[in-house]
């Protein structure tokens, strides 16, 4: 497994991701989730377009779709992600990962996309049906 230089140890960045849960738990009594995340920003967007038919779907008639910890908490990945990429200059923008290229071509990008998009399809259909 090739390391960036400068890039964190997976153990260690591992071990803290656990630690950070674990407090989470203890301070605030919930765990961490993204899917329900997505799920709100998708009805947020949607309220923008047609704030009654949102109003009528039973998923949320029990929550309104708002921006709380949870929400705040995926924000943070992705800002974290992002200041840790940058910050060990192991950033940058690919269509097709190196991996990737190499099992199936660089010229794959369209099998790529579609095999990107239907993977997280699945991984949400499983996160959802856990009520993650």
């Amino acid at each position: 497994m090739r390391q960036d230089r400068g890039a964190w140890n997976p153990y260690l960045a591992g071990a803290l991701s656990g630690v950070v849960g674990i407090f989470s738990v203890w301070v605030t009594g919930k765990f961490f989730g993204a899917s329900t995340s997505f799920v709100r920003t998708a009805g947020m967007i949607e309220q923008l377009f047609g704030p009654e038919r949102v109003a009528k779907m039973s998923y949320f008639v029990k929550t309104v779709p708002h921006i709380d910890w949870q929400w705040m908490f995926v924000a943070g990945i992705f800002l974290g992600s992002m200041i840790a990429a940058l910050t060990s200059g192991s950033f940058k923008l690919q269509a097709v990962p190196d991996m990737w290229a190499t099992r199936f071509g660089a010229r794959s990008v369209s099998r790529r996309a579609v095999t990107a998009f239907f993977g997280g399809i699945v991984a949400m259909f499983g996160a959802r049906l856990a009520d993650g």
